[in-house]
């Protein structure tokens, strides 16, 4: 484990010297009534979020950016010294990292009533806020529907070698596996990384695969829904080769990993966070994913997805309790899986 320890340690650097800054204030301080959040989502997305959430209630935001991982990891080392009052991710995981380590205060029941069960953990500490599908992106002229896997569990079968891509580095794919973690067990998740390890096609992130499936490159790969709608949206330069397969029938591969937000119990501006958190999770702010162009999922207020989306309904993920989902089981066993 040194290696890995000596990565985190990189990592929690690297997020330490990247600070962003949305909004027209940098000060903080206890006699501002700023916020400072801590973001992992994508920074378009989080722009919207902000300037909608100040123009409304004339509080102040600043934010400071990184990977979820890295603003994870830093928040564990700040501990009752961070300076953050929010954290927000792309996937859960690093969530629970952070409540883990008792760093979350409960979130406002106000809040927790906008959003649905399936899309916040148990037990209260931090909610959903946006959603992204699990799919097989695939290139038509190199699979029919007919030779799509049923499962995702399907790809570790030889048959496979050299077939299909995915991205094992990122957090999004990491979140991937801590579904079938969870839904699997630790000694077929372990398996299915082995397998992995000997079929995959591994490329540097999402948008990787996307486009080497996209140039026929490889038949198909793993990635999130929204990379291929954004790139539909605009030249579909990407993806214009391309077409999606949702899993679907509560497999692992239907999994829909949920973004997360919560208030840090060190936070100074304890009212004013979760405000935040509870505008994000409002109907204005799930309308930002709606009429966006992030195309992410809605998972708050009733607020219906893209038209261009397939609905969340239709998916039928399988059901997973955010707050099981172990990032650091995860790292460990694709660490002995030779994919880290």
């Amino acid at each position: 484990m040194p290696a890995l320890w000596k990565k985190v340690a990189v990592a929690m650097s690297v997020a330490l010297g990247v600070t962003g800054a949305v909004g027209c204030s940098d000060d903080t301080s206890e006699n501002s009534n700023a916020i400072l959040v801590y973001n992992a989502q994508h920074e378009s997305l989080t722009k919207e979020w902000v300037e909608a959430f100040t123009k409304e209630t004339g509080i102040e935001v600043e934010v400071r950016k990184g990977g979820d991982t890295e603003l994870g990891n830093q928040l564990v080392a700040e501990g009752e010294r961070s300076p953050a009052d929010v954290f927000l991710t792309e996937n859960s995981p690093a969530m629970t990292l952070v409540e883990n380590s008792d760093l979350f205060t409960d979130v406002d029941a106000a809040t927790l009533e906008q959003v649905p069960e399936q899309y916040r953990p148990s037990t209260g500490k931090w909610v959903g806020i946006a959603g992204r599908s699990t799919t097989f992106v695939y290139n038509p002229e190199k699979l029919t529907p007919e030779q799509l896997p049923r499962s995702i569990m399907d790809l570790a079968d030889p048959s496979w070698q050299g077939r299909w891509a995915a991205a094992p580095s990122g957090a999004d794919f990491q979140a991937i596996v801590s579904a079938i973690l969870e839904l699997k067990g630790e000694a077929a998740t372990l398996d299915w990384l082995k397998a992995m390890k000997a079929n995959a096609d591994i490329r540097k992130n999402n948008i990787a695969v996307m486009q080497a499936t996209n140039a026929g490159e490889i038949p198909g790969g793993i990635m999130y829904h929204y990379y291929w709608y954004q790139d539909q949206a605009k030249t579909k330069e990407n993806s214009g080769n391309t077409a999606l397969h949702f899993f679907r029938n509560q497999d692992p591969g239907a999994f829909v990993s949920i973004s997360g937000g919560g208030v840090l119990k060190s936070s100074k501006k304890q009212e004013n966070a979760q405000a935040f958190l509870r505008f994000i999770t409002g109907k204005a702010g799930q309308e930002v994913l709606q009429k966006g162009t992030s195309f992410e999922y809605p998972v708050a207020s009733g607020v219906a997805a893209n038209p261009a989306l397939v609905p969340l309904t239709d998916l039928a993920p399988p059901v997973v309790d955010p707050a099981k989902l172990n990032s650091r089981k995860v790292t460990e066993l694709m660490t002995e899986a030779g994919l880290l």
